[in-house]
């Protein structure tokens, strides 16, 4: 995965999340995962196990998420 920059350019952000939804069969259960992901990733960054605080939880969850989908053979298994 790309490394996610301090300050998110919000037309890449926007593109990544008209993406995702586009490309769904279920727009509801895509924003669900975004934000199931996005509070995974509040939580980690309460534990302290994330380095980039600043990047808001949903902005991660949308970027990660978008490379998965655009890039599967990145996943592990």
């Amino acid at each position: 995965m790309e490394v996610i920059k301090s300050s998110l350019d919000s037309n890449d952000l926007a593109k990544r999340g008209e993406s995702l939804i586009r490309q769904s069969s279920n727009r509801y259960l895509t924003t669900v995962r975004i934000a199931f992901r996005a509070k995974q990733r509040r939580f980690d960054d309460f534990d302290g196990l994330l380095e980039e605080s600043n990047v808001k939880p949903v902005q991660r969850a949308i970027v990660e998420l978008s490379d998965e989908q655009d890039q599967p053979d990145l996943l592990p298994g």
